[in-house]
């Protein structure tokens, strides 16, 4: 696909509707996007492409650009990296089996869980499923969700503290492919693939650059280095290593609504990286009004 020149800003390129863990339907969350004077944004729930459709209408609707994207659950031994896919194939049949499979280990995790907490606390896998819409990806932040309706958290934000901290005893992993497998799928289903937050857990914990360079050699466009949750340190190493590979770097909100404290355009990205990941993406095109 050719690059499209001056994508509007500002440009958010990581946001959840309820088709996932955000607390706003595809459509409330577009609006929101307009609402809050963003140009451009991407939807990119949990393993899922159900919400394009509407968020697509929407956008056309509304004047905003939308982005088609998602966020690829991927596994490195037991800590989670996120890998932010964009403009891919939905029909992929390697992508939409390997996260048919990533949402089914994600329901069962769920159930354990929750199984686990009920002997200690008041809790039913029907309280969670309370807290989802249909189709949705269920995961801990329903389980969060459950657990402050239920008044055992104040907050999303103080059950991951406390009670789903995996220091808690409850916590258990899901089935997620390997970062550099999944990498390989988001590029032969034409997309772009960005790892999502990679700076998170402090520099000591920094993806080794061996690892990256063969994610790189594999097809990786970017960091998503702006986000609230990276850490100073660990986001100096990694700009580092950006530039030393030629990696680009994105900023992003990782807004779901009222289920975190992120708010839209709080980080974004710029409109010329976007144009390159939009240069390089063969699955699908950006939705303009």
């Amino acid at each position: 696909m050719s690059a499209h020149v001056g994508f509007p800003g500002p440009i958010d390129l990581h946001t959840h509707s309820s088709v996932s863990d955000g607390t706003e339907t595809p459509t409330e969350l577009v609006r929101a996007g307009v609402a809050a004077g963003l140009g451009t944004m991407a939807l990119t729930d949990h393993d899922s492409t159900a919400g394009w459709a509407a968020a697509s209408a929407t956008a056309r609707s509304t004047g905003i650009t939308l982005i088609p994207g998602m966020e690829f659950s991927t596994r490195v031994g037991y800590a989670s990296v996120h890998l932010l896919a964009y403009l891919f194939d939905p029909t992929d049949a390697a992508i939409v089996a390997e996260t048919t499979r990533i949402r089914a280990a994600r329901v069962t995790r769920a159930e354990q869980m929750v199984a686990r907490i009920g002997l200690d606390y008041a809790l039913t896998w029907a309280d969670v499923l309370a807290q989802t819409t249909p189709h949705a990806t269920v995961g801990r932040p329903h389980i969060a969700d459950a657990l402050v309706a239920r008044g055992h958290a104040l907050t999303r934000s103080d059950a991951f503290a406390g009670i789903l901290h995996w220091k808690a005893g409850y916590y258990q992993p899901h089935y997620a492919p390997d970062p550099l497998k999944a990498v390989r799928l988001v590029r032969a289903a034409g997309g772009v693939p960005v790892i999502a937050h990679p700076a998170t857990r402090g520099v000591d914990d920094v993806m080794a650059e061996a690892r990256l360079v063969e994610l790189v050699d594999a097809g990786l466009f970017g960091l998503e280095l702006e986000h609230r949750e990276n850490r100073p340190e660990a986001k100096a190493r990694l700009y580092h290593l950006a530039e030393k590979y030629g990696l680009a770097v994105t900023g992003s909100s990782d807004y779901h609504g009222e289920g975190k404290p992120n708010r839209l355009g709080e980080n974004t990205t710029p409109s010329e990286v976007l144009e390159r990941i939009v240069a390089e993406a063969t699955g699908s095109a950006p939705v303009t009004p």
